[in-house]
């Protein structure tokens, strides 16, 4: 069984239009490039052609790593009102001990972006903040050490 990508609608739209993107203009740009290398002559010795080839396989790959996280989606609701616990789609506003409160969208490790708010739900805070509720102090194993935060609002 495949692994389940959890993804918000704008993240399914940007991998979508991702790879329309890649099996589209991206592959004729490429292959306009190997029909030109090709075209060089001596392929053995070409740099423009190894290039290409190589450029062709990283595109190929990606193409496969999106068609099959596309095939697997759970769409994150994240227009739920009351949340009475965290869970994935949820902005969750934490403090650790005098620190200012930090708020984060839980999300899947494909959108995860930390610098704006958006951890991954299988990220250490992550797991750790997952089926608390308000109020709940929550010990975090990160790779600098244990934390103990608290949960302020889940919205």
């Amino acid at each position: 069984m495949a692994d389940v990508s959890y993804l918000t609608q704008e993240g399914l739209e940007n991998l979508k239009a991702e790879l329309d993107d890649l099996k589209g203009p991206a592959r004729q740009k490429l292959s306009e490039r190997l029909r030109l290398a090709i075209q060089q002559g001596d392929l053995s010795e070409n740099a423009d052609y190894i290039q290409a080839k190589e450029d062709q396989g990283f595109l190929e790959g990606r193409i496969l790593e999106l068609e099959q996280l596309l095939r697997n989606v759970v769409i994150i609701d994240d227009t739920v009102q009351n949340r009475d616990k965290v869970e994935i789609g949820a902005h969750v506003t934490i403090q650790e001990g005098s620190f200012p409160e930090e708020t984060y969208y839980l999300v899947g490790p494909k959108e995860a972006d930390p610098r704006n708010g958006r951890i991954s739900h299988e990220s250490p805070i992550g797991k750790a903040l997952l089926g608390h509720q308000v109020g709940d102090e929550v010990l975090v194993d990160t790779p600098g050490g244990s934390i103990r935060l608290n949960i302020l609002r889940i919205e």
